[in-house]
Protein backbone atom coordinates (compact mmCIF):
# COMPACT_ATOMS: atom_id res chain seq x y z
CA UNK A 1 0.00 0.00 0.00
CA UNK A 2 1.30 3.34 -0.90
CA UNK A 3 2.86 5.35 2.18
CA UNK A 4 0.55 7.90 3.30
CA UNK A 5 1.71 11.73 3.78
CA UNK A 6 -0.95 13.60 4.17
CA UNK A 7 -1.86 16.24 6.32
CA UNK A 8 -4.99 18.90 6.69
CA UNK A 9 -6.25 20.85 9.87
CA UNK A 10 -9.64 19.60 11.08
CA UNK A 11 -10.76 19.94 14.67
CA UNK A 12 -14.67 18.92 15.76
CA UNK A 13 -17.94 18.44 17.38
CA UNK A 14 -21.14 16.97 17.52
CA UNK A 15 -22.52 13.02 17.83
CA UNK A 16 -25.50 11.01 16.26
CA UNK A 17 -27.96 9.84 17.80
CA UNK A 18 -32.14 10.95 17.70
CA UNK A 19 -33.27 13.94 17.88
CA UNK A 20 -34.36 13.45 21.53
CA UNK A 21 -31.27 13.87 23.91
CA UNK A 22 -29.27 10.26 24.59
CA UNK A 23 -26.51 9.54 27.32
CA UNK A 24 -24.15 12.37 28.29
CA UNK A 25 -27.26 14.58 28.89
CA UNK A 26 -28.16 16.83 26.57
CA UNK A 27 -25.92 20.22 27.57
CA UNK A 28 -22.78 18.06 27.54
CA UNK A 29 -20.10 19.29 25.15
CA UNK A 30 -20.74 15.93 23.00
CA UNK A 31 -24.15 15.32 23.11
CA UNK A 32 -25.25 13.18 20.75
CA UNK A 33 -28.51 13.38 17.92
CA UNK A 34 -28.63 13.13 14.51
CA UNK A 35 -28.74 16.52 12.43
CA UNK A 36 -31.12 16.94 9.32
CA UNK A 37 -31.14 19.95 7.22
CA UNK A 38 -32.88 22.80 9.12
CA UNK A 39 -33.07 21.70 13.03
CA UNK A 40 -32.48 23.26 15.78
CA UNK A 41 -30.32 21.75 18.27
CA UNK A 42 -33.56 21.41 20.30
CA UNK A 43 -33.49 20.69 23.71
CA UNK A 44 -31.14 22.82 24.99
CA UNK A 45 -31.98 25.74 27.32
CA UNK A 46 -28.61 26.84 28.87
CA UNK A 47 -28.34 30.38 28.11
CA UNK A 48 -24.39 29.80 27.29
CA UNK A 49 -25.59 27.15 24.83
CA UNK A 50 -28.27 29.18 23.60
CA UNK A 51 -25.38 32.20 22.41
CA UNK A 52 -23.39 29.29 21.07
CA UNK A 53 -26.10 28.37 18.99
CA UNK A 54 -26.71 32.20 17.75
CA UNK A 55 -23.12 32.20 16.57
CA UNK A 56 -22.10 31.22 13.31
CA UNK A 57 -18.75 31.15 11.82
CA UNK A 58 -18.11 32.69 8.78
CA UNK A 59 -16.39 30.38 7.44
CA UNK A 60 -19.80 28.48 6.90
CA UNK A 61 -20.61 30.71 4.18
CA UNK A 62 -20.25 29.41 0.80
CA UNK A 63 -20.15 26.12 1.59
CA UNK A 64 -23.12 23.25 1.09
CA UNK A 65 -26.25 23.14 3.47
CA UNK A 66 -24.62 19.46 4.90
CA UNK A 67 -20.91 21.53 5.27
CA UNK A 68 -22.83 24.43 6.68
CA UNK A 69 -24.72 22.32 9.57
CA UNK A 70 -21.46 20.06 10.66
CA UNK A 71 -19.11 23.09 10.48
CA UNK A 72 -21.64 25.34 13.22
CA UNK A 73 -22.34 22.21 15.33
CA UNK A 74 -18.72 21.75 15.30
CA UNK A 75 -17.51 25.19 16.26
CA UNK A 76 -20.74 25.34 18.77
CA UNK A 77 -18.92 22.18 20.69
CA UNK A 78 -16.15 23.64 20.83
CA UNK A 79 -16.31 26.43 21.86
CA UNK A 80 -18.37 24.60 25.18
CA UNK A 81 -15.50 22.43 25.57
CA UNK A 82 -12.90 25.14 25.12
CA UNK A 83 -15.36 27.40 27.15
CA UNK A 84 -14.13 30.67 24.54
CA UNK A 85 -13.94 31.10 21.16
CA UNK A 86 -12.65 28.15 18.43
CA UNK A 87 -8.78 28.61 18.25
CA UNK A 88 -7.28 30.45 15.08
CA UNK A 89 -5.48 30.02 12.27
CA UNK A 90 -2.18 30.91 14.19
CA UNK A 91 -2.37 27.62 16.33
CA UNK A 92 -2.33 26.03 13.65
CA UNK A 93 -0.02 27.15 11.42
CA UNK A 94 2.10 24.28 11.36
CA UNK A 95 0.25 21.34 12.08
CA UNK A 96 -0.15 20.12 8.51
CA UNK A 97 3.61 20.09 8.41
CA UNK A 98 3.90 18.41 11.77
CA UNK A 99 1.53 15.89 10.72
CA UNK A 100 2.96 14.69 7.81
CA UNK A 101 6.78 14.27 9.17
CA UNK A 102 4.99 12.03 12.19
CA UNK A 103 3.38 9.86 9.12
CA UNK A 104 6.55 9.82 7.24
CA UNK A 105 9.15 8.84 9.88
CA UNK A 106 6.62 6.74 11.61
CA UNK A 107 6.86 7.73 15.33
CA UNK A 108 5.01 6.47 17.85
CA UNK A 109 3.04 8.97 20.21
CA UNK A 110 4.65 10.58 23.21
CA UNK A 111 2.03 8.88 26.15
CA UNK A 112 -0.13 10.88 27.58
CA UNK A 113 -2.27 9.21 29.19
CA UNK A 114 -6.34 9.44 28.11
CA UNK A 115 -8.83 9.82 30.64
CA UNK A 116 -10.89 7.11 29.74
CA UNK A 117 -9.53 3.47 29.35
CA UNK A 118 -11.54 3.21 26.56
CA UNK A 119 -14.12 4.35 24.02
CA UNK A 120 -16.57 2.04 21.95
CA UNK A 121 -17.61 3.33 18.65
CA UNK A 122 -20.92 4.60 19.16
CA UNK A 123 -19.94 7.23 20.98
CA UNK A 124 -18.19 8.64 18.23
CA UNK A 125 -21.27 7.85 16.04
CA UNK A 126 -22.47 11.32 14.14
CA UNK A 127 -25.25 11.30 11.22
CA UNK A 128 -26.92 14.07 9.06
CA UNK A 129 -30.10 13.40 6.43
CA UNK A 130 -30.14 14.86 2.80
CA UNK A 131 -33.79 15.70 2.85
CA UNK A 132 -33.75 15.95 -1.10
CA UNK A 133 -37.23 14.93 -1.26
CA UNK A 134 -38.67 18.28 0.51
CA UNK A 135 -35.95 20.83 -0.17
CA UNK A 136 -35.26 22.35 -3.46
CA UNK A 137 -32.42 23.81 -2.93
CA UNK A 138 -30.50 21.04 -1.29
CA UNK A 139 -31.20 19.15 -4.58
CA UNK A 140 -30.38 21.75 -6.64
CA UNK A 141 -26.73 21.83 -4.93
CA UNK A 142 -26.04 18.01 -5.22
CA UNK A 143 -27.71 17.67 -8.73
CA UNK A 144 -25.02 17.09 -11.84
CA UNK A 145 -25.63 18.26 -15.60
CA UNK A 146 -26.99 14.40 -16.19
CA UNK A 147 -29.54 14.48 -13.29
CA UNK A 148 -27.58 11.92 -11.01
CA UNK A 149 -25.62 12.63 -7.42
CA UNK A 150 -22.57 15.67 -8.08
CA UNK A 151 -20.17 13.61 -6.09
CA UNK A 152 -17.62 16.55 -6.04
CA UNK A 153 -20.08 17.77 -3.21
CA UNK A 154 -20.04 14.64 -1.02
CA UNK A 155 -16.65 14.66 -1.04
CA UNK A 156 -16.41 18.01 0.94
CA UNK A 157 -19.65 16.71 3.34
CA UNK A 158 -17.16 13.43 3.93
CA UNK A 159 -14.50 15.30 4.52
CA UNK A 160 -16.48 18.15 7.08
CA UNK A 161 -18.47 14.81 9.09
CA UNK A 162 -15.36 12.88 9.63
CA UNK A 163 -13.94 15.87 11.45
CA UNK A 164 -16.91 15.81 13.76
CA UNK A 165 -16.33 12.08 14.30
CA UNK A 166 -12.94 12.04 15.36
CA UNK A 167 -13.58 15.02 17.85
CA UNK A 168 -16.07 12.98 19.66
CA UNK A 169 -13.54 10.38 20.54
CA UNK A 170 -10.95 12.24 21.54
CA UNK A 171 -10.32 13.25 25.53
CA UNK A 172 -9.82 17.07 25.88
CA UNK A 173 -8.95 19.14 22.76
CA UNK A 174 -5.87 17.63 21.37
CA UNK A 175 -5.27 18.98 17.38
CA UNK A 176 -7.23 16.44 15.26
CA UNK A 177 -5.50 16.76 12.04
CA UNK A 178 -6.17 14.37 8.54
CA UNK A 179 -3.58 12.07 8.09
CA UNK A 180 -5.25 10.74 4.48
CA UNK A 181 -8.38 9.53 3.03
CA UNK A 182 -7.21 5.42 1.83
CA UNK A 183 -10.90 5.05 -0.22
CA UNK A 184 -13.79 5.99 -0.97
CA UNK A 185 -16.31 3.70 -3.25
CA UNK A 186 -19.51 3.45 -4.68
CA UNK A 187 -21.43 0.27 -4.25
CA UNK A 188 -24.59 1.70 -6.68
CA UNK A 189 -25.84 4.73 -8.55
CA UNK A 190 -28.27 6.29 -5.59
CA UNK A 191 -31.83 8.03 -6.30
CA UNK A 192 -30.76 11.83 -6.14
CA UNK A 193 -34.22 12.40 -5.83
CA UNK A 194 -34.73 10.04 -2.41
CA UNK A 195 -33.67 10.96 1.16
CA UNK A 196 -29.99 10.03 1.64
CA UNK A 197 -28.48 9.48 4.82
CA UNK A 198 -24.61 9.94 5.87
CA UNK A 199 -22.99 8.44 8.72
CA UNK A 200 -19.94 7.24 10.42
CA UNK A 201 -18.14 6.30 13.34
CA UNK A 202 -14.33 5.48 15.13
CA UNK A 203 -13.89 2.08 13.75
CA UNK A 204 -9.81 1.44 14.48
CA UNK A 205 -7.65 3.13 17.10
CA UNK A 206 -3.75 3.27 16.97
CA UNK A 207 -1.36 4.74 19.32
CA UNK A 208 -2.12 7.97 18.24
CA UNK A 209 -3.99 7.60 15.10
CA UNK A 210 -8.13 6.67 14.31
CA UNK A 211 -9.71 5.19 11.33
CA UNK A 212 -13.12 6.74 10.47
CA UNK A 213 -15.18 4.60 8.50
CA UNK A 214 -18.41 6.64 6.91
CA UNK A 215 -21.45 5.58 4.31
CA UNK A 216 -24.18 6.85 3.02
CA UNK A 217 -27.55 5.00 3.00
CA UNK A 218 -31.06 5.08 1.46
CA UNK A 219 -32.27 5.18 4.79
CA UNK A 220 -32.05 5.87 8.38
CA UNK A 221 -31.23 2.85 10.26
CA UNK A 222 -27.87 2.02 7.78
CA UNK A 223 -29.79 -0.14 5.54
CA UNK A 224 -29.30 -0.22 1.93
CA UNK A 225 -26.04 1.24 1.97
CA UNK A 226 -24.52 3.00 -1.35
CA UNK A 227 -21.09 4.11 -0.39
CA UNK A 228 -18.69 3.90 1.82
CA UNK A 229 -15.56 5.93 2.69
CA UNK A 230 -12.36 5.71 4.86
CA UNK A 231 -10.83 8.48 6.42
CA UNK A 232 -7.52 8.67 8.96
CA UNK A 233 -6.56 11.18 11.33
CA UNK A 234 -3.75 11.27 13.82
CA UNK A 235 -3.83 13.80 16.90
CA UNK A 236 -1.01 15.93 18.01
CA UNK A 237 -0.47 18.04 20.86
CA UNK A 238 -1.47 21.35 20.56
CA UNK A 239 1.87 23.22 22.00
CA UNK A 240 4.39 20.96 20.64
CA UNK A 241 2.64 19.58 17.60
CA UNK A 242 3.77 16.21 18.26
CA UNK A 243 1.73 12.70 18.06
CA UNK A 244 -0.19 12.27 21.48
CA UNK A 245 -2.15 9.16 22.76
CA UNK A 246 -5.42 8.88 22.22
CA UNK A 247 -8.33 6.79 23.91
CA UNK A 248 -8.11 3.12 22.79
CA UNK A 249 -11.74 1.76 20.85
CA UNK A 250 -13.81 -0.83 22.38
CA UNK A 251 -15.77 -3.17 19.63
CA UNK A 252 -18.85 -4.21 20.92
CA UNK A 253 -20.49 -6.04 18.11
CA UNK A 254 -19.44 -8.55 15.44
CA UNK A 255 -19.76 -6.13 12.85
CA UNK A 256 -17.22 -3.65 14.87
CA UNK A 257 -14.83 -6.30 15.44
CA UNK A 258 -14.93 -7.25 11.78
CA UNK A 259 -14.04 -3.16 11.01
CA UNK A 260 -11.50 -2.95 13.81
CA UNK A 261 -9.26 -6.37 13.05
CA UNK A 262 -9.45 -4.93 8.92
CA UNK A 263 -8.34 -1.56 10.21
CA UNK A 264 -5.34 -2.98 12.58
CA UNK A 265 -4.33 -5.47 8.69
CA UNK A 266 -4.49 -1.83 6.85
CA UNK A 267 -2.42 0.13 9.26
CA UNK A 268 0.15 -3.00 9.34
CA UNK A 269 -0.14 -2.38 5.43
CA UNK A 270 1.12 1.10 5.57
CA UNK A 271 4.05 0.32 8.13
CA UNK A 272 5.10 -1.83 5.60
CA UNK A 273 5.02 0.32 2.47
CA UNK A 274 7.12 2.63 4.83
CA UNK A 275 9.41 0.35 5.08
CA UNK A 276 10.04 -0.58 1.75
CA UNK A 277 10.26 2.71 0.63
CA UNK A 278 13.27 3.44 -1.16
CA UNK A 279 16.30 5.41 0.57
CA UNK A 280 19.89 6.62 -0.37
CA UNK A 281 22.30 4.28 1.23
CA UNK A 282 19.79 1.40 2.00
CA UNK A 283 19.43 -1.93 -0.14
CA UNK A 284 16.23 -2.11 -2.15
CA UNK A 285 13.45 -4.67 -0.21
CA UNK A 286 12.24 -7.41 -2.71
CA UNK A 287 8.98 -5.84 -3.42
CA UNK A 288 11.07 -2.65 -4.36
CA UNK A 289 12.79 -4.83 -6.94
CA UNK A 290 9.71 -6.46 -8.29
CA UNK A 291 8.20 -2.96 -8.79
CA UNK A 292 11.50 -1.95 -10.66
CA UNK A 293 11.15 -5.12 -12.48
CA UNK A 294 7.64 -4.06 -13.80
CA UNK A 295 8.64 -0.53 -14.45
CA UNK A 296 11.28 -1.82 -17.12
CA UNK A 297 8.50 -3.72 -18.59
CA UNK A 298 6.17 -1.23 -19.43
CA UNK A 299 8.89 0.73 -20.42
CA UNK A 300 10.04 -1.71 -22.66
CA UNK A 301 6.27 -1.98 -23.89
CA UNK A 302 6.10 1.49 -24.97
CA UNK A 303 9.54 1.36 -26.98
CA UNK A 304 7.36 0.81 -30.42
CA UNK A 305 5.73 4.44 -29.63
CA UNK A 306 8.73 6.39 -28.55
CA UNK A 307 10.52 4.81 -31.39
CA UNK A 308 8.59 4.31 -34.15
CA UNK A 309 5.13 5.63 -33.70
CA UNK A 310 3.56 5.16 -37.47
CA UNK A 311 4.09 1.13 -36.82
CA UNK A 312 3.25 1.06 -33.22
CA UNK A 313 -0.21 -0.84 -32.24
CA UNK A 314 -2.83 1.89 -32.63
CA UNK A 315 -4.77 0.60 -29.33
CA UNK A 316 -1.61 2.26 -27.25
CA UNK A 317 -1.16 5.82 -25.97
CA UNK A 318 1.32 7.54 -24.12
CA UNK A 319 0.63 9.06 -20.72
CA UNK A 320 2.10 12.40 -21.71
CA UNK A 321 -0.80 12.55 -24.67
CA UNK A 322 -3.38 12.28 -21.84
CA UNK A 323 -2.69 15.22 -19.49
CA UNK A 324 -4.83 17.58 -18.65
CA UNK A 325 -4.87 20.69 -16.37
CA UNK A 326 -5.86 24.10 -14.96
CA UNK A 327 -5.07 26.89 -12.18
CA UNK A 328 -6.57 28.72 -9.86
CA UNK A 329 -5.94 31.29 -7.18
CA UNK A 330 -7.47 29.78 -3.70
CA UNK A 331 -9.99 33.06 -2.48
CA UNK A 332 -11.00 33.05 1.01
CA UNK A 333 -14.83 31.72 0.32
CA UNK A 334 -13.14 28.02 0.10
CA UNK A 335 -10.75 28.46 3.66
CA UNK A 336 -12.19 26.33 6.77
CA UNK A 337 -12.83 26.87 10.32
CA UNK A 338 -9.29 27.34 10.69
CA UNK A 339 -8.66 30.08 7.76
CA UNK A 340 -6.78 27.61 5.30
CA UNK A 341 -8.22 26.37 2.20
CA UNK A 342 -11.01 23.47 2.96
CA UNK A 343 -9.63 19.92 2.30
CA UNK A 344 -12.90 18.93 1.08
CA UNK A 345 -12.91 21.56 -1.21
CA UNK A 346 -9.67 20.62 -3.29
CA UNK A 347 -10.95 16.83 -3.42
CA UNK A 348 -13.83 18.20 -5.34
CA UNK A 349 -11.38 20.16 -7.22
CA UNK A 350 -9.68 17.21 -8.11
CA UNK A 351 -12.52 14.64 -9.05
CA UNK A 352 -13.82 17.69 -11.18
CA UNK A 353 -11.02 17.41 -13.10
CA UNK A 354 -10.28 13.75 -13.26
CA UNK A 355 -13.91 13.46 -14.39
CA UNK A 356 -13.06 15.71 -17.25
CA UNK A 357 -9.95 13.95 -18.02
CA UNK A 358 -11.37 10.41 -17.90
CA UNK A 359 -14.23 11.42 -20.20
CA UNK A 360 -11.50 13.54 -22.94
CA UNK A 361 -9.48 9.89 -22.79
CA UNK A 362 -12.15 7.78 -23.15
CA UNK A 363 -14.92 9.28 -25.29
CA UNK A 364 -17.58 8.01 -22.89
CA UNK A 365 -19.31 9.62 -20.22
CA UNK A 366 -17.54 7.99 -17.03
CA UNK A 367 -18.48 6.43 -14.25
CA UNK A 368 -17.24 7.14 -11.17
CA UNK A 369 -15.94 3.99 -8.98
CA UNK A 370 -13.51 4.93 -6.38
CA UNK A 371 -10.84 7.21 -4.81
CA UNK A 372 -7.76 5.60 -3.22
CA UNK A 373 -5.09 6.88 -1.32
CA UNK A 374 -5.79 10.77 -1.38
CA UNK A 375 -2.81 12.52 0.77
CA UNK A 376 -2.25 15.71 2.08
CA UNK A 377 1.80 16.77 2.03
CA UNK A 378 1.50 20.67 2.27
CA UNK A 379 -0.89 23.04 3.97
CA UNK A 380 -2.93 25.60 1.32
CA UNK A 381 -3.80 28.58 2.49
CA UNK A 382 -5.59 31.70 1.24
CA UNK A 383 -4.31 33.67 -1.91
CA UNK A 384 -1.89 30.19 -2.75
CA UNK A 385 -1.49 29.86 -6.63
CA UNK A 386 -3.26 26.28 -7.21
CA UNK A 387 -2.18 24.29 -10.30
CA UNK A 388 -3.96 20.81 -10.73
CA UNK A 389 -2.85 18.51 -12.95
CA UNK A 390 -4.28 15.35 -13.88
CA UNK A 391 -3.20 12.21 -16.45
CA UNK A 392 -4.61 8.94 -16.98
CA UNK A 393 -1.94 6.82 -15.23
CA UNK A 394 -2.75 3.55 -16.22
CA UNK A 395 -5.68 1.30 -17.90
CA UNK A 396 -7.05 -2.11 -17.77
CA UNK A 397 -8.93 -2.03 -21.22
CA UNK A 398 -10.79 -5.00 -20.96
CA UNK A 399 -11.78 -4.68 -17.04
CA UNK A 400 -10.39 -5.72 -13.75
CA UNK A 401 -11.63 -6.59 -10.36
CA UNK A 402 -12.36 -3.86 -7.56
CA UNK A 403 -14.57 -6.08 -5.12
CA UNK A 404 -17.92 -7.36 -5.16
CA UNK A 405 -18.96 -3.77 -3.20
CA UNK A 406 -17.85 -1.56 -6.21
CA UNK A 407 -20.75 -1.04 -8.56
CA UNK A 408 -21.23 -3.15 -11.93
CA UNK A 409 -18.14 -3.05 -13.25
CA UNK A 410 -17.59 -6.37 -14.72
CA UNK A 411 -15.77 -6.48 -18.58
CA UNK A 412 -15.82 -2.60 -18.56
CA UNK A 413 -12.65 -0.66 -19.39
CA UNK A 414 -11.01 0.96 -16.63
CA UNK A 415 -9.24 4.36 -16.19
CA UNK A 416 -7.46 5.56 -13.52
CA UNK A 417 -6.34 9.09 -13.15
CA UNK A 418 -3.78 10.55 -10.88
CA UNK A 419 -3.93 14.82 -9.83
CA UNK A 420 -1.43 16.44 -8.13
CA UNK A 421 -2.43 19.78 -6.70
CA UNK A 422 0.47 22.39 -6.83
CA UNK A 423 0.92 25.10 -4.61
CA UNK A 424 2.97 28.24 -6.92
CA UNK A 425 4.92 31.19 -5.79
CA UNK A 426 5.80 32.90 -8.99
CA UNK A 427 7.62 35.69 -7.01
CA UNK A 428 9.88 32.97 -5.33
CA UNK A 429 9.71 30.62 -8.69
CA UNK A 430 8.81 27.41 -5.78
CA UNK A 431 6.27 25.19 -6.44
CA UNK A 432 5.25 22.13 -4.31
CA UNK A 433 3.13 19.46 -4.21
CA UNK A 434 0.18 19.43 -2.09
CA UNK A 435 -2.16 16.80 -2.91
CA UNK A 436 -2.26 13.48 -4.46
CA UNK A 437 -5.70 11.81 -5.97
CA UNK A 438 -6.20 8.95 -7.52
CA UNK A 439 -9.72 7.95 -9.34
CA UNK A 440 -10.98 4.85 -11.28
CA UNK A 441 -13.72 5.52 -13.89
CA UNK A 442 -15.40 2.99 -15.80
CA UNK A 443 -16.35 3.40 -19.33
CA UNK A 444 -19.82 1.89 -19.19
CA UNK A 445 -20.67 2.40 -23.35
CA UNK A 446 -17.05 1.46 -24.33
CA UNK A 447 -16.09 -2.02 -25.24
CA UNK A 448 -12.56 -1.36 -24.76
CA UNK A 449 -10.16 1.44 -24.18
CA UNK A 450 -6.32 2.37 -25.09
CA UNK A 451 -3.72 1.42 -23.06
CA UNK A 452 -1.78 4.00 -21.67
CA UNK A 453 2.14 3.49 -21.63
CA UNK A 454 4.96 5.54 -19.86
CA UNK A 455 7.68 7.67 -21.88
CA UNK A 456 9.81 7.61 -19.53
CA UNK A 457 11.43 5.79 -16.66
CA UNK A 458 9.96 7.72 -14.11
CA UNK A 459 6.39 7.11 -15.95
CA UNK A 460 6.99 3.74 -15.54
CA UNK A 461 7.91 3.68 -12.10
CA UNK A 462 4.76 5.53 -11.20
CA UNK A 463 2.85 3.28 -12.84
CA UNK A 464 4.49 -0.06 -11.37
CA UNK A 465 3.89 1.80 -8.04
CA UNK A 466 0.51 2.62 -8.50
CA UNK A 467 -0.79 -0.88 -9.88
CA UNK A 468 1.10 -2.60 -7.17
CA UNK A 469 -0.72 -0.51 -3.93
CA UNK A 470 -4.15 -0.67 -6.09
CA UNK A 471 -3.55 -4.69 -6.17
CA UNK A 472 -2.15 -4.50 -2.48
CA UNK A 473 -5.70 -2.73 -1.89
CA UNK A 474 -7.99 -5.38 -4.05
CA UNK A 475 -6.47 -7.66 -1.20
CA UNK A 476 -8.41 -6.15 1.37
CA UNK A 477 -11.62 -5.36 -0.93
CA UNK A 478 -14.85 -7.50 0.16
Amino acid sequence: MMMMNRAIRSVVACNHRRLTASSGGIGSPRSRLIHHLSPQLSGKSDSKISSDIEHTPVQTLNKSPIVQKLWKTRDQAKRRVMGKLTMGDGEYSEVSLAAAELIAEGRKGEYEPPAKLGKHPRESEVGIMYEFSKDQYLLETYRNPYGEMRFGKILEDLDALAGNIAFNHVEGNPLIVTAGVDRIRLRRRPDINANQFLSGKVTWVGSSSMEIRMKISANEDGSDEWLEAYFTFVTLHPTTKKAIKISPLIPETDEERVHFELGAVKAQAKRAARKNKIQIGRPLSDESLKIDARAAQLLEQAGPLLKMPSLADPNTILMNETAQGNAMVAQPQARNLHDRIFGGFLMRRAFELAFATAYLFGGDKPRFLEVDDISFDKPVDVGDLLVFKSRVLYTMPDGGNLGHYVDKHDGLPLVNVEVEVWVTCPEQKKAEVSNHLYFTFALPESKTCKLVLPANIDQARRQAIRMHADEIQADLRP
